[in-house]
């Protein structure tokens, strides 16, 4: 048996599976925690990747290994490799304005047309103008830009030369300052950000390219393109984890000037429309919080309340959102009366907006070509009864829940393995067990949810 090895190190944690590298068999798993923040020095990563393989049980009867991360953090190296500033993660805002600035430099519809992405503050490029702005002495010492599954891939190798810097496609491709169609850098994106271009950056493997280091090192991917690698399958994916992703695969990059649709790149010479939210799985936990009860309790009381929860609407923008672009906007109530204002009600706010939030990730794939005749759904949140019974009537069409699974992880498993035989295509791994969930859909509640969105956009 050949065994391969995929790493999923995400916000929140770093996840390990081995897997046999011809039928895809789980042989043992890892996992540790990653500190909170939207800023973490990437030796952290290094120290829980070290713990999660320990867990795991080693690499030393493993043949290779692939890395998939969070996607668009800021790692800043100087000439000697080390980190310059804690690496700045996606989901951290402050480079919202920096954002503003860059779009109106080009234009939205240049952007789009240019490399299939409108700056928001999750995307690399905006950091780098934050950090040229904000820390000029820390701009003026990097010398090598990358990100998280780069770093931890290159930490793997350990040559300690920043000319061994190693990324994909698909991470790449949320930078900024990549173009995925020509598979190549943009000098000029990356001055408008950082305000030169004469950093390294990593060098784009393809789909079944891989380094040595201790072992055959693939490609890695963003966790998104990773995810999609380890569900499998033509449906469009609704990941329901600290964020919100609603992506397919197309072979054409997307083209939205609006910015709500990302034209990224996968892990397999494709593209992968995708839309993202900053809030999902935490909109619950924050409910639950408030109501005093668990997630199991939350999801009865979200299922006790009736479809509309008698007229209230969540807007759960708890952290800012990226869908709308709102870095700044707050989670709302609206609707409360004093017959309505029970927890029941409040709890089936927070699920159904959670879900039309990602509802309008959908209709902005469907509206790139993509088709929504299904959903997989996947992500921790997956495992709440009550979304999963309540999606298919927010969404509009039949909801596949697999059973859970490290799907990342996976994904970056199935490219190791796909590194040592170089075929055309990934391995054939058998798909997890799935149950299918379908409802009459309720457009009055995205209605609803539409309006009271809009009043943030009506600012």
């Amino acid at each position: 048996m050949t065994l391969v090895a995929g790493v999923d190190s995400s916000t929140q944690s770093c996840k390990v599976v081995i897997r046999d590298a011809e039928s895809g068999e789980l042989v043992r798993e890892g996992r540790a925690t990653h500190p909170d923040g939207t800023e973490v020095h990437p030796s952290h990563w290094w120290d829980a990747l070290q713990a999660a393989l320990s867990d795991a049980g080693g690499l030393d009867d493993v043949a290779a290994v692939s890395v998939a991360g969070q996607q668009h953090g800021m790692v800043c190296l100087d000439e000697a490799g080390a980190v310059v500033r804690e690496a700045l993660l996606w989901n951290d805002t402050r480079s919202a304005a920096a954002a503003a600035d860059l779009v109106a430099e080009l234009g939205a519809a240049e952007w789009a047309a240019r490399i299939g992405l409108v700056p928001v503050a999750s995307f690399t490029i905006t950091k780098l103008r934050w950090l040229a702005e904000h820390e000029p002495a820390n701009a003026a010492r990097t010398a090598a830009v990358c990100l998280p599954h780069d770093w931890l891939t290159w930490r793997l190798r350990g040559t300690g030369d920043l000319a061994d810097l190693v990324t994909d496609r698909s991470d790449a491709s949320g930078t900024g300052y990549f173009d995925s169609a020509a598979n190549a850098y943009v000098p000029e994106l990356l001055s408008l950000g950082l305000g030169r271009a004469d950093v390294a950056l990593p060098r784009v493997l393809g789909p079944t390219e891989s380094v040595e280091g201790a072992l055959v090192l693939g490609a890695g991917a963003g966790d998104n393109a990773a995810a999609m690698l380890g569900v499998g399958g033509d449906d469009v994916v609704v990941s329901l984890g600290t964020s919100g992703v609603v992506t397919a695969t197309s072979d054409v990059r997307a083209v939205d000037p609006s910015g709500i649709v990302a034209g990224f790149a996968d892990a397999t010479g494709r593209y992968l429309p995708l839309a993202c939210t900053l809030n999902a799985a935490r909109v619950l936990d924050a409910t639950a919080r408030v109501l005093g009860v668990d997630l199991a309790k939350l999801s009865d009381l979200a299922l006790s309340a009736p479809p509309g929860a008698e007229g209230v609407v969540m807007v759960p923008y708890l952290e800012g959102e990226r869908t709308p672009n709102l870095p700044d906007a707050t989670g709302a109530l609206h609707g409360l009366t004093l017959t309505n204002a029970t927890p029941a009600n409040i709890a089936r706010a927070a699920v159904e907006g959670m879900l039309c939030g990602l509802a309008v990730g959908l209709d902005a794939l469907a509206e790139q070509g993509a088709d929504v005749s299904g959903v997989r759904l996947v992500g921790g949140a997956a495992a709440s009864p009550a979304v999963r019974e309540i999606a298919p009537a927010m969404f509009g069409v039949p909801v596949t829940v697999p059973e859970p699974g490290e799907y990342v992880a996976d994904g970056a498993a199935r490219q190791a393995a796909w590194a040592l035989t170089r075929s055309a295509t990934p391995p054939e791994w058998s798909g997890a067990a799935s149950r299918r969930y379908e409802a009459v859909a309720v457009p009055e509640i995205r209605a609803r949810y539409a309006d009271a969105a809009q009043k943030y956009l009506n600012r």
